[in-house]
């Protein structure tokens, strides 16, 4: 495998060598379970997904951690504002998160852990930290020391005199610049005993404290959403150091979904839920159009981009289903050279998709003249490509019911079918009125057409 990724904190491309030959350990900063997602939250799961199949289709063992933040002041907010104790509150949003995921075909982790169950090892690694003078406690909150870390502002470029945490001031703290590993106890809200007293933690502890628990002092990739670089993973970084971990080697960032140039979030009032765009398009669709973009590349939402993409993955989608059916079946095949060049060069997906659509075009082209055997050997690679993107038409995932989709799907091209006959009969008789008639029916019922040099051809709208 001669995969590159381009690494946020030395700013290049690197070769990926892990660490153990064989194995690559990957931890995924995951939700903060305070409401239903928006896309902009899952595209990381469909992003790094992506990065977990081509590992595993080069034969590695893939250790895939992903967390949930399931205590948070935005969290306790919300619940208390809604009157609902906020256990429930993270945990019913913890269950809307894992539906997102299963309905976009994201894998699921080697293991989901959530903060609330891991605070004993965070107060270890914060007696740790203060035992190595990096932190201190005052007041019954705890604080990372930055300025005893020199190489703090190494992953993001911040320089220190420039450094703002965003968080409260607050009178134990010896610099504003310093964050919060552990936050006291406050009456109403959840607390947990520690030598400094009952409190509960900070979000950038959690993290530190979970990769080392479950990847070690050393692992393969981080990966999360650009926003987390500062400071988040900054401060994940400073407190794994100064603990003696070697943390993470490669660190992944995927960019935004963007509306009108804006970050999707729920501030600006912009978010689409993942169940409401599940109204306009089919979960595999949604995911092939998260998936579309180069991770790194910000993803500018709007109705008509996402009803372009469903079209374009129902093309390959009608491609494979109609060889299935004309060809006898189409086992998966394997990925082209191109293909594998372009994941190999940091996940470079767009080039990917321009050699699925390639391949499926000579593949459309073979079973129009009739070859069937070059159809079934183009839509065989086709699906191999589609699978490493999660998106493979015939895999399990996307039928419902033992099959009953891609039976439903062969049962309308054979009514569809029979319209376009008449309508192609209609066209040659120059009977222009029943062409029309035709036409115009097919697409009231979802059903779109494109007339091509190898005849018509038909999808269902994107929604259908």
């Amino acid at each position: 495998m001669t995969l590159r990724l381009y690494d946020t904190g030395t700013r290049a491309l690197r070769d990926f060598v892990p660490l153990v030959p064989g194995h690559a350990s990957v931890y995924l900063c995951g939700a903060t379970v305070q409401g239903d997602p928006h896309i902009g939250h899952v595209r990381s799961g469909v992003a790094f997904d992506v990065l977990r199949r081509w590992l595993l289709a080069h034969d590695n063992d893939v250790a895939f951690v992903r967390n949930v933040t399931d205590i948070d002041d935005k969290i306790l907010n919300k619940a208390a504002d809604a009157g609902r104790p906020w256990w429930e509150w993270a945990t019913t949003f913890e269950r809307s998160f894992t539906w997102a995921y299963d309905q976009l075909g994201v894998l699921p982790p080697s293991i989901e852990p959530r903060a609330t169950g891991h605070v004993t090892q965070m107060v270890t690694m914060m007696e740790r930290l203060i035992s190595n003078g990096h932190a201190y406690a005052a007041g019954g909150d705890v604080y990372f020391d930055v300025q005893s870390y020199p190489e703090y502002g190494a992953l993001s470029g911040h320089k220190l005199d420039d450094v703002h945490q965003g968080e409260s001031a607050a009178e134990g703290k010896r610099d504003p610049r310093d964050f919060t590993l552990w936050k006291r106890a406050k009456p109403g809200e959840p607390s947990w005993p520690t030598p400094w007293g009952p409190g509960r933690p900070g979000w950038h502890l959690e993290c530190s404290a979970m990769a080392e628990f479950y990847l070690g002092a050393a692992f393969d990739i981080h990966c999360g959403g650009r926003d987390l670089v500062f400071p988040h993973h900054e401060n994940e970084i400073a407190q794994a150091k100064c603990v003696g971990d070697d943390f993470a080697q490669y660190w992944l960032h995927n960019g935004w979904v963007t509306m009108s140039g804006e970050k999707m979030s729920k501030s600006l009032g912009n978010v689409l839920s993942v169940p409401n765009v599940l109204k306009k398009v089919r979960p595999q669709e949604l995911r092939y159009y998260l998936g579309s973009a180069h991770y790194r590349s910000n993803l500018e939402y709007s109705d008509e981009a996402l009803e372009e993409s469903a079209k374009s993955y129902q093309g390959l989608e009608t491609f494979v289903l109609r060889t299935h059916k004309r060809a006898g079946g189409v086992e998966l095949g394997t990925w082209t050279e191109g293909f594998a060049e372009a994941l190999d060069n940091d996940l470079s997906v767009p080039i990917a998709l321009a050699e699925i659509h390639g391949k499926a075009s000579a593949g459309n082209t073979a079973l129009a003249a009739g070859d069937l055997s070059a159809a079934r050997v183009a839509a065989g690679q086709v699906r191999a490509m589609l699978a490493i993107l999660g998106v493979d038409p015939l895999d399990a995932h996307w039928s419902q019911s033992g099959g009953d989709t891609e039976a439903a799907m062969e049962a309308l091209d054979v009514l569809v079918r029979a319209d376009l006959d008449r309508r192609q009969q209609a066209r040659t008789e120059k009977n222009w009125a029943v062409a029309d008639e035709v036409r115009d029916r097919l697409i009231k019922a979802g059903i779109e057409v494109t007339d091509t040099p190898d005849g018509p051809e038909w999808s269902l709208k994107a929604g259908q």
